[in-house]
């Protein structure tokens, strides 16, 4: 929250964040997704990395092993089936990963403009997004991704560095399904 209302009193002014390739010097608007689902927050400390891993967009919850096959990008109210997803698929599958999106968008408009800022001449511009899903992760790793929302709102992960995606998500508001059942059986 101390980003969000820092960044919609910023004044518009300012250049591109080279690390980032986000336009967080000119600020605008934030997006609250609000949810009457109460969610456990993990108790941890807070690193500088890991805040500006959350305002980047992601983090790593569980990051991937070097065998990894498949990995879970979550976002919203469905943290606790993701995580019980994440554990079912470890025990028989090696080095499951579990990507937590804090904002979908940061880290799209990250990717996009630091594919721009290539395609201008800055050959080593690396969005957010392609730092987390770089190499040891093997473009033979699928992605299922789980939101609260249209499952297409994270399904462009895939196209980062090719990996097959699996989107899954909500078309119709149902505040009676909030079970693993639906996320777990739909893997094969």
């Amino acid at each position: 929250m101390r980003f969000a209302f820092d960044y919609m009193q910023r004044d518009g002014e300012g250049d591109p964040d080279e690390a980032t390739w986000l336009r967080d010097q000119t600020g605008g608007s934030v997006y609250l997704r609000l949810s009457t689902r109460p969610l456990e927050q993990p108790a941890r400390q807070m690193a500088p990395d890991l805040e500006q891993d959350i305002i980047n967009g992601a983090y790593w919850l569980r990051r991937p092993g070097p065998n990894a096959s498949v990995i879970i990008a979550y976002q919203g109210v469905v943290a606790p089936e993701a995580i019980a997803a994440t554990g079912l698929l470890a025990e028989d599958r090696r080095d499951v990963g579990l990507l937590a999106i804090t904002s979908a968008d940061r880290l799209n408009a990250g990717w996009q403009a630091a594919e721009r800022a290539r395609q201008r001449g800055a050959v080593g511009a690396m969005s957010h997004i392609e730092r987390l899903l770089a190499p040891p992760l093997s473009r033979d790793c699928r992605i299922v991704t789980v939101i609260d929302g249209h499952p297409a709102t994270l399904s462009w992960t895939g196209g980062v560095y090719g990996h097959s995606v699996k989107s899954l998500g909500g078309r119709t508001f149902r505040p009676d399904r909030h079970d693993c059942r639906p996320l777990s059986a739909s893997w094969s």
